[in-house]
């Protein structure tokens, strides 16, 4: 075990090398950067117009402005060094987990992390355990009345909630009942109400549900088919073992056979995919939904961050969450390997 564990740690340096070079040779080339940005807003305070060039690092459209304003400029941002220098300067301090700064919010790309981070987890962990908590049930319902109507129906239903994006499901929620065009039952962005300060205990949890119902909705509506049906399949390749056989040839009653027998085996799967199910919500799902919403979490800080090239947020936050989902999948093997002792590391190598 520990040697598998010591060489899933030890690619995990290639694939971080690779995901922050890829990103940062791209962002060389994307137009606008921040040179070109804070060029182009002085051009138009001095009353000049013109578009900004293309590139990361420099600037095509700097005419009317001084020269060592622009080189003052680059410094400030590090566009003064090539780009080779500031890449590998920047693999340096990433080996010391040091994020940088931030260019606009004039704190470190931790500090900035940080502050954003209690709101996508909260959505991440709403939408893990609500998925859970009716796909788990609905699976193993569907289980039982395998074949049945119920079990045509719900597999229409979920695969329909599916097979449309939340982002998708979210403005649609927004239109019945956020008062886009129908109904003005929930809020439309936020998670508190601007009186939230003023509010009693029981008022406050009241006011954060009512704030979270949409945004959590058009979460989670998408994953009920990936657990439901995982659960389904699970289950039914366990009942036809012969524990249960012997278990209902004993005379128990069928419900001790399905919770007491069953669920403890069917599981495994499920439990050891809680990790990368909540990494998965608080990486994939979030970045629309909490634009949509106007959420200020990661998924708005990334969306803002790239509009403003802010490279430094960009690169940080991807480099830090590639190596949360690294680390969590370990995690998720791990776990898999612990509950179910038939699993050997050697097998899951090939």
């Amino acid at each position: 075990m520990l040697a598998y564990i010591l060489r899933r740690l030890l690619l995990m340096v290639p694939t971080l090398l690779g995901v922050v070079t890829l990103t940062f040779v791209v962002t060389q080339f994307v137009p606008g950067g921040p040179v070109e940005q804070v060029m182009t807003q002085l051009r138009h305070g001095t009353g000049r117009g013109g578009e900004a060039g293309a590139g990361g690092g420099g600037y095509h459209g700097s005419q009317g402005v001084d020269p060592q304003q622009i080189e003052q400029i680059k410094k400030q941002f590090g566009f003064d060094k090539p780009p080779l220098e500031r890449y590998v300067l920047m693999l340096k301090h990433y080996a010391t987990f040091d994020l940088g700064q931030s260019y606009y919010q004039h704190e470190s790309v931790w500090a900035v992390i940080k502050s954003k981070l209690p709101v996508s987890i909260t959505l991440g962990l709403w939408t893990v355990m609500l998925t859970y908590l009716i796909s788990v049930p609905l699976g193993i319902a569907k289980a039982v009345r395998n074949g049945s109507r119920f079990d045509t129906v719900t597999s229409v239903l979920v695969l329909a909630g599916y097979a449309i994006p939340g982002f998708v499901l979210g403005v649609l929620l927004l239109m019945l009942f956020g008062g886009g065009t129908f109904w003005q039952v929930f809020p439309m962005r936020g998670l508190t109400s601007d009186n939230f300060n003023d509010l009693s205990v029981f008022g406050k949890v009241l006011d954060y549900l009512w704030h979270i119902v949409l945004p959590v909705t058009a979460s989670v509506v998408g994953n009920f088919a990936i657990v439901t049906i995982l659960t389904k399949n699970t289950f039914l390749e366990e009942i036809g073992r012969q524990y249960v056989l012997t278990a209902r040839a004993k005379g128990a009653p069928e419900r001790d056979v399905l919770w007491k027998h069953v669920l403890r085996n069917a599981a495994i799967p499920l439990l050891t995919g809680l990790p990368a199910a909540f990494v998965g919500a608080f990486l994939n799902g979030n970045l629309l939904i909490e634009t949509l919403f106007s959420l200020d979490g990661m998924g708005q800080l990334s969306y803002d961050s790239v509009i403003r090239r802010d490279y430094p947020v960009v690169l940080g936050s991807l480099f830090l969450f590639t190596l949360i989902a690294l680390v969590t999948k370990l995690i998720a093997d791990v776990c898999y390997v612990l509950v179910d002792p038939r699993i050997q590391f050697n097998r899951l190598d090939h």
